[in-house]
């Protein structure tokens, strides 16, 4: 075996990218056709995942697009039998409904618990059933350095992301004998559409940076960069793993 520096280049792979219309969907998806992979980017929004196919195009990579909405079950399957392969899931749809716990009501909880929980783990079983045929794979699935502590106003979110972390040291135990790798990337706050209404708030923002010993907010390049890695074969004795781009968050 070759004992020289591994690649991190993913020329030849597929990779399969949920909630990849905007933020660090998009850029991941950016990220790994820039690797040498060819994307197939998800998402509900027809326009946002066909503007991300032409410009992956535009700059010389390969594409395409498939309109999923993850919390539909038959169409996930639907859309995993209409790839040839798949060498990477970067299992990324998700959302959050900040809300006191005192406070949250059944239809936010259910939403989150939907999307971040349940679409995520069918996702991941349609997609591992494929890897397991070809006889290897790498899934990343997104977890959050609130899948590592707690915050106010996170009950919901904090219990999807931990949850996240469950599933992800399982399957890499399940699977890691049949090939297929699983490891998570858990961010801090990233600069997204999503976070943009939180992050507006200046007391919050300040809050956010005051915990990150590097004093920033993350940007999804920070995110998609770790995914490149974990995906790659300069990853492939990682297994099991959450890597936190989190700034020094959870070191405090």
């Amino acid at each position: 075996m070759s004992d020289t520096l591994p690649t991190t280049r993913l020329d030849g792979k597929v990779a399969l990218v949920t909630g990849a219309g905007r933020g660090i969907g998009r850029g991941t998806a950016l990220a790994l056709a820039e690797a040498g992979a060819e994307v197939v980017g998800w998402s509900r929004t027809a326009g946002e995942i066909e503007s991300l196919v032409s410009e992956i195009e535009e700059a010389g990579g390969k594409a395409r697009a498939q309109v999923v909405d993850v919390t539909d079950d038959a169409r996930v399957r639907e859309a995993v039998g209409e790839l040839d392969r798949i060498d990477v899931l970067f299992n990324n749809a998700g959302t959050n409904k900040p809300q006191d716990f005192l406070d949250v009501d059944v239809e936010s909880l259910d939403t989150v618990l939907d999307l971040n929980i349940r679409a995520a783990f069918i996702v991941a079983q349609a997609v591992a059933a494929r890897m397991i045929e070809q006889g290897d794979g790498a899934i990343i699935n997104m977890s959050s350095t609130m899948g590592q502590v707690g915050g106010p106003k996170r009950s919901v979110y904090c219990t999807t992301k931990h949850a996240i972390e469950g599933l992800t040291k399982a399957l890499a135990c399940e699977l890691g004998p049949k090939g297929v790798r699983v490891n998570a990337v858990a961010p801090t706050f990233i600069e997204t559409p999503m976070t943009a209404p939180m992050l507006a708030n200046e007391d919050f923002r300040n809050f956010v940076v005051g915990m990150i010993p590097l004093g920033k907010v993350g940007l999804p390049a920070d995110v998609a960069g770790a995914v490149v890695f974990l995906a790659s074969p300069a990853a492939a004795m990682i297994n099991g793993a959450s890597l936190l781009i989190d700034g020094g968050w959870t070191a405090h």
